[in-house]
């Protein structure tokens, strides 16, 4: 295997790893806040899944830079799987930034403010799911990613 496509796959493989982790931190918090743990567990459990947040943005522009990304590599599943879970990256990435910023920005809370909030965290949630299922797609490609 030529070294360039060597370490595109492992570019691809480490997004892998990132968007899995990812979304485990964020079911993790998710599911304490649902079982109504602690407030500092709860606290610690968001600093992770945003610590996994800046990785996945990481492993994410490292993907990006990889020589090779953009290249047709039209026989291999990897390639295909990963270029779609770079997609979901960028889609995760950029929808985790919009809820971030609709929640610190400030003004008057009104109705239409809560529905606006409801539907950028709607379209997170939906976001982390796909990113879910690229990740799943890339390591059913390679396992060895794992």
């Amino acid at each position: 295997m030529p070294a360039r496509v060597k370490g595109l796959m492992q570019q691809a493989d480490m997004l892998f790893r990132a968007a899995a982790e990812c979304h485990r931190q964020h079911t993790r918090h998710a599911r304490l806040v649902k079982l109504g743990a602690p407030d500092e567990e709860q606290r610690t459990a968001l600093e992770m899944a945003y610590l996994c947040d800046d990785f996945l943005g990481t492993a994410m522009t490292g993907y990006e830079k990889a020589k090779g990304h953009t290249d047709g590599h039209a026989d291999d599943a990897w390639w295909h799987r990963a270029n779609m879970l770079w997609h979901a990256s960028r889609e995760y990435v950029r929808r985790h930034a919009n809820c971030d910023g609709l929640t610190h920005r400030h003004g008057k809370q009104s109705r239409d403010r809560l529905a606006e909030l409801t539907t950028g965290f709607d379209l997170e949630a939906s976001a982390l799911l796909a990113l879910r299922m690229a990740a799943d797609s890339y390591g059913a490609a390679r396992p060895e990613a794992e």
